[in-house]
């Protein structure tokens, strides 16, 4: 242990490059990173075990500051300890646009940012997810190649949010004994002191689902020490309340709502240079202060070299564990799904798509040994488990189906924490509508660009007698305002497939795989090698002659589209139906492409059980749209269909009136048809 002036001086570098670099950003959040400095020097020079020289070190610990406000923590413990695209300059622009240093942490940005924070909480679920995967890859290769801690820096705001006890209660249920959660336990917030909104005593509310906690002095360096060690030899995950002074150090701010969120001021930051005796100017770490930190770095060197040795050692167990850490491709992937797709070809299986997917997942597991899948708390309902996916626990972590309970937040938090972790693809299922509950961690798996894979069933007013609380409406227009997210809605069994297939391909992007609870019939009806659906649409029904309607549609309404396709040839009115899988996909393609889709007919008209957004880009401002305008009601799916008018007489009718007609402009072209009413009340 070094002593205490050491510690000192080693921590003070931490207050001084974060009060420096947020005072010349004139933004940033000064307060954490003061008072967790004894904390994360403790950590990082003597527990943590990584290699700034070799940072993607598969077997590393995983640091996650979940009070991302505080990155300047995160920013100034990866310069000190030597990662080499953290120097002294991005932390002097701090904030900045190009810049690594982002106000919240990002990933992808520098190395050593295991995850994106900032959304309070965020980071707790995303550790959870990162010691679930280390110890499902613990069990399935062993402890010479992962062998392994989660620690998470949380803040009272962290704990407040709801998805904490989502994740709290999740790490306790599987015992993830090898995550150590400190919580900074200084009693601020952005208000004041955190006893104008919270009570909590939250050592006995983590000890009450199944975790180890205790408090101590967060500014001793032995204690903390002691905590660690003590956590580590733990049978489950352990809290630290760490009890700190926001802004240690300042004179007139320490222990304040002002050391918060704002810049100390010139004035303030000089009286914390006196009084923590830290002579140095702005930027520049003294070299007696600098080589301890950088020793501290250099110390993962050896042990990295010796679990290279192992895993060199470890022959062909070895290689399947650089595969998917690496998120290489298992070989034989394609193959199994094109032999699958020429089994639907000949079978033309009329099943849910929520049914479908459960197929394509059997075929999936069955080839790839790194999926691990599961659902919150709605198995029967979402098909997400198959016969490869055995029940996970504390005594089985080697299986693949995980009971995240109802926690839909910290199911998809979680995914996006095994994700990061790398050598697994994880999944996880629930209803849409609860995409509401689930979104910030959606969201955030976008902004990262990282492949988690959420399946959501139960896609529109054809679940039927639920009702309007479970049937989305305004869902997929939602998802697809996110960046960087594919939505897919499948239309059978071949284009679920298809689906799966472009999902587990894109590694840049997670994937939201909406699915029917209603059967629908095979659309895709002859094999073909290309993957379609990876288009995001194609021309699914061409027209006899040249076409005058090109009908555009999703999911369970391309059999809609099909229909009313044949009622208006019947009329003669030649028509072409466009399936749209994915709005996203579609969208990269090149343009002479998306012209040819698009195709020359004067008259578009699109189907959707669910709000209009979006289409527009298919059909134009002037295009009709068949769909919905508001909430469902609570019937069955036929009678919801023909009440709302979603039906393929109302898109004949549609196409057929503006072909005789003319299309009509403004907000005459934008009227849903007559035939939906409003929705029933009794």
């Amino acid at each position: 242990m070094a002593s205490r002036e050491q510690h000192d001086r080693m921590a003070n570098a931490i207050r001084f490059l974060s009060m420096d670099a947020v005072e010349k950003a004139n933004s940033g959040h000064p307060g954490l990173p003061m008072g967790c400095a004894d904390i994360a020097t403790v950590l990082f020079t003597k527990y943590l075990k990584f290699d700034p020289k070799n940072p993607k070190w598969p077997d590393r610990d995983r640091f996650v500051l979940s009070a991302g406000h505080g990155s300047m923590l995160l920013y100034s413990c990866l310069y000190l300890t030597g990662y080499q695209d953290m120097t002294i300059d991005q932390i002097e622009h701090f904030r900045q646009l190009g810049s690594k240093t982002a106000g919240h942490p990002e990933y992808g940005f520098a190395t050593g940012i295991e995850t994106t924070t900032g959304p309070l909480g965020q980071g707790i679920a995303n550790a959870v997810g990162m010691a679930l995967a280390e110890r499902v890859m613990n069990a399935q290769f062993g402890d010479d190649l992962v062998d392994h801690h989660t620690y998470v820096i949380c803040g009272d705001g962290c704990l407040m949010e709801g998805i904490s006890q989502e994740a709290i209660a999740l790490a306790g249920r599987l015992k993830l004994n090898r995550l150590i959660v400190f919580w900074d336990n200084n009693n601020i917030s952005i208000d004041g002191p955190v006893s104008l909104s919270d009570i909590t005593d939250q050592v006995a509310r983590v000890e009450a689902s199944g975790w180890n906690a205790f408090h101590i002095d967060g500014h001793d360096q032995e204690a903390i020490a002691k905590a660690i060690e003590t956590a580590q030899k733990s049978d489950k995950p352990t809290l630290i309340a760490a009890k700190t002074t926001i802004g240690f150090g300042a004179p007139t701010k320490a222990g304040t709502k002002a050391a918060h969120g704002s810049p100390l001021g010139k004035d303030e930051i000089a009286a914390t240079r006196k009084a923590l005796n830290w002579d140095s100017p702005p930027f520049v770490i003294p070299d007696d202060v600098l080589k301890p930190w950088r020793d501290a770095g250099a110390r993962g060197a050896a042990p990295r070299a010796e679990w290279e040795k192992r895993l060199s050692a470890a022959g062909d167990r070895g290689k399947e564990f650089s595969r998917r850490m690496a998120g290489e491709q298992h070989a034989g992937f394609d193959d199994a799904i094109a032999a699958y797709k020429q089994k639907l070809a000949a079978d033309k299986p009329k099943v849910a798509t929520r049914k479908a997917s459960e197929m394509a997942l059997e075929v999936i597991n069955g080839t790839l040994p790194e999926t691990i899948g599961g659902s919150a708390d709605l198995t029967p309902s979402n098909n997400t488990k198959t016969s490869q996916t055995l029940e996970l626990s504390a005594a089985n972590y080697g299986n693949r189906y995980v009971h995240y309970g109802i926690r839909e937040h910290a199911m998809a938090a979680a995914i996006n924490g095994i994700t990061l972790h790398g050598g697994l693809i994880a999944y996880g299922g629930t209803f849409f509508c609860f995409t509401d509950y689930a979104r910030p961690a959606m969201r955030l798996a976008s902004l990262m660009g990282i492949r988690s894979l959420f399946v959501m069933t139960h896609d529109s007013i054809g679940l039927g007698e639920d009702g309007p609380t479970h049937q989305p409406v305004e869902h997929l227009a939602a998802m697809r305002a996110i960046p960087n997210h594919l939505v897919f809605r499948p239309a059978d069994a071949m284009e679920t497939a298809e689906c799966w297939q472009a999902a587990i391909h894109s590694t840049k992007a997670p994937s939201t795989l909406v699915l029917t609870r209603q059967d629908l019939r095979a659309v895709r009806t002859e094999y073909v090698s290309e993957n379609l659906s990876a288009k995001g649409a194609y021309e699914l029904a061409a027209a006899d002659g040249e076409a005058k309607v090109t009908i555009f549609a999703s999911g369970s309404e391309v059999e809609i589209a099909l229909d009313a396709r044949d009622m208006l040839q019947q009329a003669g009115t030649p028509t072409r139906v466009v399936s749209v899988p994915c709005f996203e996909l579609f969208e990269e393609q090149d343009k002479a492409y998306r012209e040819k889709v698009l195709g020359k007919a004067p008259v578009k008209v699109a189907v959707e059980a669910a709000l209009r957004f979006g289409w527009d880009r298919f059909v134009g401002s002037d295009g009709g749209f068949v769909g919905m305008t508001g909430f469902g009601a609570s019937a069955p799916a036929k009678e919801l269909y023909k009440y709302f008018g979603i039906t393929a007489e109302a898109v004949a009718k549609l196409a057929g009136d503006r072909v005789k007609n003319g299309v009509p402009k403004g907000e005459d072209a934008r009227a849903i048809p007559d035939s939906e009413p409003a929705r029933p009340h009794p």
